[in-house]
């Protein structure tokens, strides 16, 4: 069960960017216009390898929560 593919990746930049926001992962679920739950916020936050449509859904929903615009390139560095 050897996996090339390293699905841990360490705390995120997303999680230094809600603090400086003073956003918790509710504020997070709660803005997003779509289907999102608190444990998406949380594997984002961990360094837990997403789907790049969970990616989407969390930046958005980031953007709506804190007025900004951040892109993929701010919040993850995979």
């Amino acid at each position: 069960m050897n996996d090339s593919l390293d699905r841990n990746l360490g705390e995120q930049p997303i999680t230094s960017l809600m603090e400086a926001l003073s956003l918790k992962p509710h504020d997070i679920v709660a803005a997003s216009t779509v289907q999102m739950t608190h444990k998406m916020v949380a594997r984002a936050m961990k360094g837990r390898r997403l789907t790049a449509n969970v990616k989407c859904k969390v930046r958005d929903a980031l953007n709506l929560a804190g007025g900004t615009s951040y892109g993929m390139a701010d919040l993850f560095n995979y």
